[in-house]
């Protein structure tokens, strides 16, 4: 404890009555594994939990409680909502110079005018949530910070509530952490819409032939069956194990759980500069460290897949020329290489012009060619008409943004929804004029992997 009663009432936690409050306190750990805080956090707010681990594994945050929730169910204006509600917020914060930026964190739909039913039905078009304990690892160093959000008079004695519960999930978290989890075990995985999938692949690449569009980016879905409920410490435990060069996420919402590894950063805003990646063009790795060397050179050459990132590219590049000076791009891209999969990519970068948030970014960024298509427009009808599908979270902006302007969002595929017993995988490619119906179905299978093997299952008996 590093603040007792009476020294929270000098430093002045005394909310107004009816007047919105903003309070932070955080304290410095040593060692604390972030999934056994997590395991922690669901025991106690079930359902309230957050995670997130950066690519190159310099930060790590988790979420327990919600010190309160910003959503949007509309079609249009979401990202400026929640911009406007995180701004308000911010203005009546409480922070000293020690404490921890209190972070928000959260997603946004693909497509909020899809109006399928479906077992996304229970995520607006925008949720994000300001944890009440937020852990952050971050260079090595652990915080954890009490994030008190109140419009009642009583704010101190709810701080020293809310300082005991902090306490007692770090006293949980180092009884529980675990050396080794057990992948769930698998009844059954089952194709949605195959058929339906492979039409739909097949008439947009005439639609394409036809010049009503230059790429789409077409999804299919699997259903895994378990055994028994898996925890969502136990997904997270095994993607993060199996593939640490991606963005590792996890976002609870009632029963469910909408968590992945993706490799795709959409936007990261630090100290004010802005950082993109364009990510399109894919082939798997190689057995061999020849054979992979030989597909990645393949990838490189290939007139399909330069064509799939050069939509990228371009229109990442005019993105960052409205909200950007001093642009960064290189003129060729290069390989990124996963555990399963490796990628064309090209690093983006630029100063952030004056008055620009990572909400603005992120909307005038999604959906990037890479998982809508080109033209935006015209893509997004096309997927609504044939892919017959309600994505949810899946493609879609996932990630944070701190009281101080900083923040990161990935681009969240290689991705499911957990709930129970029972969970949904998604996987899409992007179709050209050139694209063959059966490799379009292959590929996806390989960026089904990722998912598919942490939850337990196999692919061609691997």
């Amino acid at each position: 404890m590093i603040q007792n009663y009476t020294a929270i009432q000098e430093r002045g936690i005394e909310a107004e009555e009816g007047n919105l409050h903003f309070f932070t306190d955080t304290i410095k750990l040593g060692r604390i594994s972030p999934l056994a805080f997590l395991e922690a956090g669901n025991a106690r707010y079930p359902s309230e939990c957050f995670y997130w681990k950066n690519a190159d594994r310099t930060l790590t945050l988790v979420g327990v409680g919600h010190a309160t929730v910003l959503s949007n169910q509309e079609a249009e204006g979401r990202f400026t909502h929640i911009a406007a509600e995180w701004k308000k917020l911010c203005a009546s914060l409480s922070k000293e110079e020690k404490d921890t930026a209190p972070v928000l964190f959260g997603g946004f739909s693909f497509d909020p005018k899809s109006i399928k039913n479906s077992e996304w039905d229970g995520f607006p078009s925008a949720y994000f949530v300001v944890p009440t304990f937020q852990l952050m690892i971050k260079n090595g160093e652990a915080s954890i910070s009490i994030n008190l959000i109140t419009e009642r008079n009583d704010a101190a004695e709810e701080f020293e509530r809310l300082q005991n519960e902090r306490d007692l999930l770090m006293r949980m978290a180092a009884r529980t952490e675990k050396e080794s989890l057990a992948k769930p075990k698998v009844v059954s995985i089952e194709e949605r819409a195959k058929e339906q999938y492979m039409t739909a692949v097949a008439n947009v690449a005439q639609q394409i032939n036809n010049g009503e569009a230059s790429k789409v980016v077409i999804a299919r879905s699997l259903t895994m069956n378990f055994e028994e409920e898996v925890q969502s410490v136990t997904a997270l435990h095994h993607i993060s194990n199996e593939q640490q060069e991606s963005y590792h996420f996890g976002l609870q919402k009632d029963n469910q759980l909408f968590f992945g590894a993706t490799p795709e950063r959409l936007i990261e805003i630090s100290g004010g500069h802005a950082y993109s990646a364009c990510v399109a063009g894919s082939i798997r790795r190689g057995k061999s460290a020849s054979e992979d060397d030989k597909l990645g050179i393949e990838l490189l050459e290939d007139c399909k897949n330069r064509e799939e990132h050069q939509y990228v590219v371009n229109m990442i590049s005019n993105v960052f020329e409205q909200f950007c000076t001093d642009i960064s791009i290189p003129s060729k891209p290069e390989l990124m290489k996963i555990r399963d999969i490796q990628h064309l990519f090209t690093p983006v970068e630029g100063k952030v012009a004056k008055g620009i948030d990572i909400f603005s970014l992120v909307e005038a960024l999604h959906p990037t060619p890479a998982l809508g298509g080109m033209p935006t427009d015209t893509s997004m009808q096309i997927i609504r008409q044939e892919e017959n599908m309600d994505r949810g979270y899946y493609a879609a902006p996932i990630g944070w943004i701190d009281s101080a302007g900083n923040g990161e969002f990935a681009v969240a595929i290689r991705s499911a929804l957990l709930e129970g017993d029972r969970a949904y995988l998604y996987a899409g490619g992007g179709i050209v004029a050139e694209s063959e119906v059966e490799k379009e179905y292959e590929e996806t299978w390989v960026k089904f992997r990722p998912v598919l093997r942490a939850l337990g299952g196999k692919i061609h008996g691997e």
